[in-house]
């Protein structure tokens, strides 16, 4: 079975943003997301497919040949819901990658497997500030 699909679920500005960049650089992706107004937010030079749907239903994901997938990205608003999506692609379809944006840091004890990477806006934002304010709160060396 070749995997070569990325799926991308839960379309906020995170979501769509990976899935518009991974279309343009020639990937198979499926967006994923539970609100049919979210697909508003790719961009229109996406060129992947679109799936309206619960990503907690199984036949969900299954529709959008998570069988397939390489590499899923869980990107919703909801830590659960990423942890729950995170660990069906890994531990059932054995998706090679798997990629989940979490803000509670704690709960990334919940997903400790050697494919499954965590994401934590909060850190990413706390290491940009510190890149943007410069050694020693911006002073000069």
């Amino acid at each position: 079975m070749k995997r070569d699909k990325i799926l991308v679920i839960g379309l906020g500005r995170f979501g769509s943003g990976i899935a518009v960049r991974l279309s343009l650089s020639g990937e198979d992706v499926i967006a994923i997301d539970k609100d049919d107004d979210s697909f508003r937010k790719l961009a229109d030079t996406y060129s992947g497919y679109q799936l309206v749907g619960d990503v907690l239903d199984v036949d969900i994901l299954e529709n959008a040949g998570i069988r397939q997938a390489k590499t899923v990205i869980a990107t919703t608003d909801d830590d659960n819901v990423n942890i729950m999506v995170a660990e069906i692609a890994s531990r059932i379809y054995g998706v090679q990658e798997v990629f989940l944006r979490l803000v509670d840091q704690d709960k990334a004890v919940l997903i400790e497997s050697q494919n499954v990477h965590p994401i934590f806006p909060y850190l990413l934002s706390m290491a940009e500030f510190d890149r943007i304010r410069g050694p020693k709160g911006g002073e000069s060396r």
